[in-house]
């Protein structure tokens, strides 16, 4: 099948099937081709996740931290503004388009986390929320993140899929990226994550992205597991 690159108004692009009706607020770039050439192209022309407006503004306050964004195979996992997170809690789009069309729940409160610590002070930039975008059209398919940054050694993530995105193996492959890359930086050993004993679809993306299952649970009965270098 062949595809083409599109893009939208706020400048973030998308895989499209050529000879499909484009979705609302999206036009054609003019680059069509193979699923895998049309991938690439997208990540020549788009290498940050976030929005235009939230580009601009990051690069018109030069106080602000860069904002983090990993890339996996199929997925882009792009940090969370305090400001954005201030509207997502609320249960607003944050100008993003969500698998489901707005945020779960689960988004909502972990966004809630985010601008509860920014305003305490607590807010370490990269140690936050992360969406989770599908590369091949720009939606938002769920939310990954840490509880906080790292202490002795050790940080927690913690993560949610929208119900129509699960079964596809995206949060394992973000999983996998984000574990690992903290356990990359300075003094972090050990990523730890907790589900509940009836919830095996969490235990299997666990175990498929090298975590352990702990002998232990945490104080609130809570199944550990733990991934270390």
């Amino acid at each position: 099948m062949s595809h083409a690159v599109i893009v939208n108004t706020r400048q973030q692009y998308a895989l499209w099937p050529t000879g499909s009706e484009l979705p609302d607020g999206w036009a054609s770039t003019g680059w069509t081709g193979a699923e895998q050439a049309c991938l690439d192209r997208i990540a020549g022309l788009w290498n940050d996740g976030r929005p235009a407006s939230v580009r601009r503004a990051a690069q018109e306050d030069a106080a602000r931290a860069a904002v983090r964004l990993h890339a996996t195979a199929r997925l882009w996992l792009r940090e969370v503004l305090p400001e954005e997170a201030r509207e997502i809690r609320e249960g607003g789009t944050a100008g993003l388009q969500w698998l489901g069309d707005e945020p779960s729940a689960e988004s909502r409160v972990a966004a809630r986390m985010l601008v509860k610590g920014a305003d305490a002070g607590l807010h370490a930039p990269g140690w936050g929320m992360y969406l989770l975008f599908r590369a091949s059209d720009a939606r938002v398919v769920g939310a990954m993140g840490f509880h906080g940054p790292p202490s002795e050694g050790s940080v927690e993530i913690g993560f949610d899929l929208n119900e129509a995105a699960r079964g596809k193996g995206y949060a394992t492959e973000a999983l996998a990226e984000l574990a690992h890359w903290s356990l990359r930086q300075d003094g972090v050993g050990t990523v730890v994550a907790t589900t509940t004993e009836d919830n095996t679809a969490s235990q299997h993306v666990m175990e498929r992205a090298g975590f352990a299952l702990l002998p232990e649970r945490d104080p609130e009965g809570l199944l550990v597991y733990r991934l270390t270098h």
